[in-house]
């Protein structure tokens, strides 16, 4: 388990705050699946949902299959981000996280994000603000914490120092994306710097962050760095049965096996009722004309399948498409062990 102040997780392994992706449906499909520890929303504007956006206010939903959930702010030094976290205590966030790491140049270089790491003494003091407004409002009970990168350039690495100066605030984990803003999602993840900033805090957990796609790498990240947990990202578009393999791993030494193509169906086919039940059709189909693509890199040979799910004209007709393409002879059995085994889909 891992512990975020007074916020106990089930495993150490969090769903990252996919900007653009981590929908609601999403959210509780990777928590089906098994093994998720927290999950978080979209990133939020602070404005925009105390002003209540529709898109905004929907980006935050969350509900009972959904917990504990944490709700992920961006902002600046001149933004109400206090009152914005209190706004998502209330409509129920279990976590408030602080986004100091997006390098996306409408967030990062006007808005906050990364442009957070440009000024470390200011970045301190605007999270201690929120700490403090947060601790009174949900009388204890919320944690808040940040999302670095390792600083905006490779002259400039301020992980450490600065996970140092957060702790020392109160802010109760850091998790740290392994570049520079400046690198975008190029390169490879740096787990040394990942692991100089586990190594400069005290007593709050470090999360690392940074290209974990398969159960191996996220079991050789943990016993590395010295971090307590790791957050997965881009690699649970694709897999989202990622945090399952990796949990049993982490537990039992024993390696799960790789889904069966009627497995990932039965995912997509779930993921495809879930969209139905928390969107509109239109996003639904928006959704998974994207998704698709992303899954059907794990499935070999299945360009007829995407090509069917892509061009149907309703969520009935992606699911048709899909039970088409489900393979007999390939039917799985309980024996596998995967907690893809035990969805049922209609």
């Amino acid at each position: 388990m891992l512990r975020i102040g007074p916020l106990t997780l089930e495993t150490p392994l969090l769903l990252a705050p996919i900007a653009g992706h981590c929908d609601l449906a999403f959210r509780i499909l990777c928590r089906e699946l098994g093994g998720v520890g927290l999950a978080s929303t979209d990133l939020l504007n602070c404005r925009a949902i105390l002003r209540g956006t529709p898109k905004s206010v929907a980006l935050a939903a969350t509900n009972e299959f959904d917990q504990p959930c944490g709700m992920q702010l961006y902002g600046n030094w001149e933004d109400p981000l206090p009152e914005a976290a209190c706004w998502a205590v209330d409509h129920g966030a279990r976590l408030i996280d602080i986004n100091m790491g997006c390098p996306v140049d409408k967030v990062a270089k006007k808005n906050g994000g990364s442009l957070l790491l440009c000024d470390p003494a200011s970045t301190v003091r605007l999270a201690e603000r929120i700490v403090r407004t947060v601790e009174r409002h949900s009388g204890g009970r919320v944690p808040v914490t940040a999302k670095i990168r390792l600083g905006w350039s490779r002259e400039c690495f301020v992980g450490a120092e600065l996970a140092s100066q957060l702790e020392a605030v109160g802010i109760a984990a850091v998790t740290v994306h392994g570049r520079f803003t400046e690198q975008l999602f190029s390169g490879t993840a740096n787990w040394n710097l990942i692991a100089e900033v586990a190594s400069a805090v005290r007593s709050i957990p470090v999360i690392g962050n940074g290209d974990l796609s398969t159960p191996e790498s996220v079991a050789q990240a943990l016993a590395s760095s010295g971090c307590a947990g790791v957050m997965i990202g881009r690699a649970a578009l694709r897999t989202p049965w990622l945090f399952s393999r990796a949990w049993t791993l982490l537990k039992t030494g024993s390696l799960l096996p790789e889904p069966s193509f009627n497995q990932k169906c039965r995912v997509i086919l779930r993921h495809l009722e879930l969209l139905d039940q928390h969107a509109d059709e239109r996003w639904a189909l928006e959704c998974m004309r994207k998704r698709i693509s992303w899954y059907g890199k794990t499935m070999g040979h299945a360009k007829e399948l995407k090509e069917a799910v892509r061009t149907a004209g309703s969520t009935a007709g992606m699911k048709s498409a899909l039970h088409a393409a489900m393979k007999p002879h390939l039917e799985f059995s309980a024996t596998a062990g995967s907690a893809v085994t035990e969805l049922e889909v209609a």
